[in-house]
């Protein structure tokens, strides 16, 4: 029988072989706004200053992560630590396959409600959620238990929510909601519109922070002796073996790259390594694409255009 490891190479190596063979560069696009944004800078700089021919596919990190050790995509744009710290642990530390750029964007990640909804029910810890009374102020449906989005499908820190949720006793109050994180915001707009009450994972670098007055759950700072966070690539029973009781430690965003772009494409491969963005930077990026409705090709145009000297920064 395959493992889930041998299908995804082999899904990679289909669906992504032809596009490296008939590009310089191909970089892999998970499904967030950041990213999304981030590669499209990323392509037009590297055709901008190395006039190589670029090209932008989606996948999940696990899929890009196999493409990158395969051959058949040569960069993740933003790479979550320590979310995707196992893709780190198979590929960097033990195949030697990818590399990442030591620069990182500071990143903090959380379970928010608004201020409004804090005000009517009085929720303010995460343990608050334990409670099946405090639970019930976010029933949607009637079914007595709350609802909660935990982030979007495919996302390491999705999976990490449902282990916290386990850890912290709320996966037994609360419905835990995988959805697109487009249709998750538009949720928490209609309840701030009309009034009713929401709890769902919240993160930086975002635009949701702009948009609503958010109030973060309090709950015991990280303790690394408290996670131990198993992925299903690593474990079938991942969730079960899996612990995370307290706070995220503060997360880190670093581009990685395949090292076999040291050979084909030196000089593609020197630049990603010295990539550097802030987190207001990141921040501006995401709303420009998820506010003001920027279609990311022309947006990161015009940001290279608007920010010459730190992306030539890149390739010194």
């Amino acid at each position: 029988m395959k493992t889930l490891k041998t299908m995804m190479a082999a899904t990679a190596a289909m669906t992504l072989g032809s596009a490296a063979l008939a590009q310089d560069v191909v970089i892999g696009v998970p499904n967030w706004a950041s990213v999304r944004g981030t590669a499209h800078i990323l392509k037009v700089a590297l055709e901008d200053n190395l006039g190589l021919s670029v090209e932008l596919q989606n996948g999940t990190n696990p899929i890009i992560f196999e493409a990158m050790d395969s051959g058949a995509m040569h960069v993740h744009p933003e790479v979550w630590l320590p979310n995707q710290q196992n893709l780190h642990d198979t590929f960097v530390t033990g195949k030697g396959t990818v590399a990442f750029n030591p620069n990182a964007v500071l990143s903090d990640q959380q379970i928010c409600v608004t201020k409004d909804t804090q005000e009517r029910t009085g929720i303010s810890t995460i343990s608050d959620l334990t409670d099946p009374d405090m639970a019930a102020n976010f029933d949607t449906d009637g079914d007595g238990r709350g609802e909660m989005w935990i982030g979007g499908a495919g996302w390491a820190s999705t999976n990490i929510e449902k282990i916290r949720a386990k850890s912290y006793g709320y996966a037994e109050t609360m419905n835990l909601m995988e959805m697109d994180e487009t249709l998750a915001l538009a949720q928490v707009d209609n309840a701030v519109a009309q009034g009713q009450n929401i709890v769902f994972y919240c993160y930086t670098p975002h635009h949701m922070f702009s948009l609503y007055d958010l109030v973060p759950l309090t709950e015991p700072a990280y303790d690394a002796a408290e996670w131990d966070v198993k992925q299903p690539t690593d474990d079938p029973n991942w969730l079960e073996n899996s612990k995370a009781g307290t706070a995220w430690d503060a997360a880190k965003l670093h581009v990685f790259y395949a090292t076999g772009l040291e050979e084909s494409q030196p000089e593609a491969a020197a630049m990603l390594g010295q990539v550097k963005l802030t987190t207001d930077q990141v921040n501006a990026i995401v709303y420009a694409l998820s506010v003001d409705g920027k279609d990311p090709a022309e947006f990161a145009r015009e940001w290279v255009d608007a920010n010459g000297d730190l992306v030539d920064s890149w390739f010194n």
